[in-house]
């Protein structure tokens, strides 16, 4: 594999390194300072993330990993994206209770056709001083042979695979762990060795499988590896997860404006400070200051306002951002229909479910589901639509929550 040769030089400015050894950061392994003093050394080094092509979609949860890593970028760090066409294939385990499907090559490359656009909203990818580099592990997991694997599984046990909190609990319900889940991790660790890397950075959800990859670089490379795992972005409340792509229950990096600002809108109070902090470049001061307005009885609805368009304008300009505050206060404090509500021409007959899919209004038809389980689909001004299979009969627009909407219209 081709090394990054071009003289590039590498800042040590505290300030930016204190902010990526603190914001958004869950653990760092071996040590913080250990990692600090690597940074404040000059010495350049290579970073990755991975993501699997599980989904079309990247959210802004994800983006506190991106936004992490273009900090690193701009200090002269090399940067590396790897896509994981060949590990969504199998399927990763991490925080599921159930297997997860495993997909086909062909939905992989349709689901990452627009990835490299989406994080392009944060990752300065046009930058050639200090270009980012873009990997599929196909490149290397595909060429392994059964020999590779052995040697691979020898370094890890059983009792570390099924001490993970998500298998224990699939044994306590009596649920099935599958032979080739115990690959995935392995699959991650050798990512690491295959691209020789200092550091990879992901949420901490993946701390196991990163750790996994710290360990073969020990072995396969004679190298220690660092490991910064980022904060999730959950309701401090609840502890639930504020992204849910399972429960299409997330913001999307490639929203638009209006869709991106409601959907703030949407969120708990309770997640202001939690989503200023990991998904804004909004400064810890100032954040602080936010904290203590909020805790001195600021109306939340004012603090979101400004949440959100902080949140638009970092993927769509600050003019958009203007645009959707001020559409946001015409549909719910008039009741107007949004002007830019995408217009469908369907066949009557055609079922609801089909079209909205079809036009990726929605992601899934269990997505559908969920919506009219929870009675969130509706004709605006008219009736609600409770039926899984219902059919469109009339044109006129539908409200699908409380910010998606619609506009239908029959050939």
């Amino acid at each position: 594999m081709a090394l990054f040769t071009k003289k590039t030089t590498i800042s040590t400015d505290e300030k930016v390194i204190e902010e990526v050894l603190t914001r958004s950061v869950s653990a760092i392994y071996p040590s913080k300072d250990i990692f600090k003093k690597a940074l404040m050394s000059g010495r350049r080094l290579r970073f990755y993330i991975g993501a699997d092509a599980t989904g079309s979609q990247l959210h802004i949860g994800h983006a506190t990993n991106f936004m992490l890593l273009e900090k690193l970028r701009k200090l002269g760090h090399e940067i590396i994206f790897l896509f994981g066409d060949f590990t969504a294939m199998i399927g990763d385990p991490t925080d599921k209770n159930a297997t997860r499907v495993q997909l086909s090559r062909e939905q992989v490359v349709e689901n990452i056709k627009d990835w490299k656009e989406q994080i392009g909203r944060i990752i300065d990818f046009k930058n050639k001083s200090n270009p980012v580099r873009f990997e599929k592990n196909s490149a290397w997991l595909a060429k392994l042979n059964f020999t590779d694997l052995i040697k691979l599984a020898s370094h890890f046990t059983v009792q570390q695979m099924i001490e993970r909190d998500m298998f224990e609990k699939r044994l306590k319900d009596n649920k099935p762990i599958y032979v080739h889940e115990f690959f995935y991790p392995l699959m991650q660790g050798y990512d690491s060795v295959a691209m020789d890397v200092d550091a990879e950075v992901g949420g901490n959800d993946q701390t196991f499988n990163m750790l996994a990859g710290r360990t073969l670089q020990k072995i396969y490379n004679s190298k220690e590896k660092f490991v910064i795992t980022t904060t999730l972005l959950e309701n401090p409340k609840t502890g639930k997860k504020l992204m849910s792509k399972s429960e299409g229950d997330y913001i999307a990096l490639n929203d638009s404006a209006a869709e991106m600002f409601g959907k703030t809108m949407a969120l708990p109070d309770e997640a202001i400070l939690s989503v200023f902090t990991d998904c804004t470049y909004v400064s810890m001061t100032e954040i602080e200051q936010i904290k203590a307005e909020l805790a001195a009885g600021k109306n939340p609805k004012d603090v979101k306002i400004r949440l959100a368009k902080e949140i638009v304008a970092l993927y769509h300009g600050p003019v958009a951002a203007k645009e959707a505050a001020e559409n946001f206060e015409k549909i719910f404090s008039g009741g107007a229909i949004p002007t830019d509500a995408p217009k469908v021409t369907v066949s009557a007959g055609e079922k609801l479910v089909d079209v909205l899919v079809r036009e990726k209004i929605i992601d899934s038809k269990s997505d559908f589901r969920r919506l009219i389980d929870g009675r969130a689909i509706s004709y605006v001004g008219g009736e609600d639509i409770s039926d899984y299979n219902f059919k469109l009969e009339k044109s006129g627009t539908i409200r699908i929550g409380k910010k998606r909407f619609v506009t239908i219209e029959l050939k």
